[in-house]
């Protein structure tokens, strides 16, 4: 599948502006911040991508700008970044969304993933190496049933496949939840507790058997479609191999789907961690609520675009709230936002600044520290306010750090 246009980045080593610290992330399996510094000098990276059955909104964007500063702050500390992110173009709410208009599933898929693309891109969002849909994954996600056969952790209920949860010996170390937490949460997740012939509530589904009217593909596993879980698990392991630096995305996903994609790799390859980190954005909303396709409490990114909002804007109002905490958007997000892209412009517009040796060292600093945001727009802030012109070119150094690491286009 196709990703879109990559911004260029400036290379700050290369412009003799230094490297940033090791990167450090809150790592929610432990609770605490990790250093991941990349063996092979190329970080791996996994994002959980979006089902295409409606418009970016401005959760989405929040959790895709963090892991984009993550990727550029591994970037300003002198590695590789490979990324992977995947698109869950066949599912139960994709396919139930195309019923409920009419439409067909696959154009819904196709239009709603290309808006996906032109938002990430006005955004400036680092794209993905390998970019993959579900449909065209089913081979990965086949075989690696397969190997998890072999293991003895896979079980039949009508025709369907489950993955029994008590073959991974580490199960819940992900998310760190009490089984009653996870009971109490797997149904409004995507998963069937309820259903009768399953060994454990919690195991999850790994293949679905052809349903009328729905989409199916042959494999040596019967017609059928992919399973969530297994979907990520299968596109991680073929793309990134095991050990991985960091799983990602929001924090709705660390119980059940990234707890179980980890189950199931782990199983099928048992001498291997699936990541080293799993890192979580904090969720966005609206209204009191969490912003949610099902409910339709929205601000999506390509409305404030078509109402005119400076895309510089909207991703600095994203940066201005740390990517772990929940917040919710109103119009003064935007509206502050908006003020300080016009001071930062009007002061790297100036032929001269004040110093910046320092403050590219506490940008970059605070970045490498879980991707402190914030904290690096504070100091740029104080910076534009200051009255000191002593250093010629001033401007022209903060516009390329920006850049580099916040993605902010001044």
């Amino acid at each position: 599948m196709r990703a879109w246009s990559a911004p260029d980045v400036p290379d700050l080593g290369a412009l003799g502006l230094g490297r940033a610290p090791e990167v450090r992330v809150h790592d929610s399996a432990t609770g605490g911040l990790v250093e991941l510094v990349p063996p092979s000098g190329v970080a791996r990276m996994y994002v959980c991508g979006i089902t295409p059955y409606d418009a970016t909104h401005l959760g989405h964007a929040a959790t895709y700008v963090a892991f984009d500063l993550l990727n550029r702050a591994w970037r300003s500390a002198g590695h590789g970044v490979r990324y992977v992110q995947n698109v869950t173009d066949v599912d139960d709410p994709l396919l139930e969304r195309a019923n409920a208009t009419g439409e067909d599933w696959v154009e819904l898929a196709e239009r709603e993933t290309e808006l996906f693309r032109t938002d990430m891109e006005a955004l400036r969002v680092l794209p993905p190496k390998a970019y993959v849909g579900a449909v065209e994954a089913i081979p990965l996600v086949v075989d690696m049933i397969a190997d998890l056969q072999k293991t003895g952790a896979v079980y039949e209920v009508d025709g369907d496949l489950y993955f029994s949860v008590e073959a991974d010996p580490t199960f819940g170390s992900v998310s760190g939840w009490s089984r009653e937490q996870m009971l109490k949460i797997f149904a409004e997740r995507g998963g069937d507790p309820d259903r009768p012939g399953k060994r454990d509530p919690l195991d999850c589904l790994l293949w679905q058997a052809e349903r009328p009217g729905e989409p199916a593909w042959d494999s040596a596993l019967g017609r059928g479609r992919p399973g969530w879980h297994i979907e990520c698990s299968a596109i991680a392991r073929d793309h990134l191999g095991g050990g991985f630096e960091v799983q990602g995305g929001g924090s709705d996903l660390v119980f059940p789907h990234h707890e179980m994609s980890a189950a199931e790799s782990q199983v099928a390859e048992p001498d291997v961690r699936f990541a080293r980190a799993y890192v979580h954005a904090g969720m966005v909303a609206l209204d009191g609520e969490k912003m949610s396709k099902s409910k339709g409490n929205l601000e999506l990114v390509s409305r404030l675009r078509g109402e005119g909002v400076d895309p510089m804007a909207i991703r600095l109002a994203l940066l201005g709230h740390h990517y772990r905490s929940d917040w919710e958007w109103t119009d003064g997000d935007r509206v502050r936002a908006e003020a300080l892209l016009s001071v930062l412009r009007r002061a790297v517009s100036a032929p001269a600044g004040p110093p910046t040796t320092a403050v590219v060292e506490a940008v970059l600093g605070a970045l490498a520290t879980d991707l402190d945001a914030p904290a690096a727009l504070a100091v740029l802030a104080e910076w534009a306010s200051s009255d000191d012109m002593s250093e010629p070119g001033a401007g022209a150094t903060i516009k390329r750090v920006v850049d580099a690491a916040l993605g902010v286009a001044l």
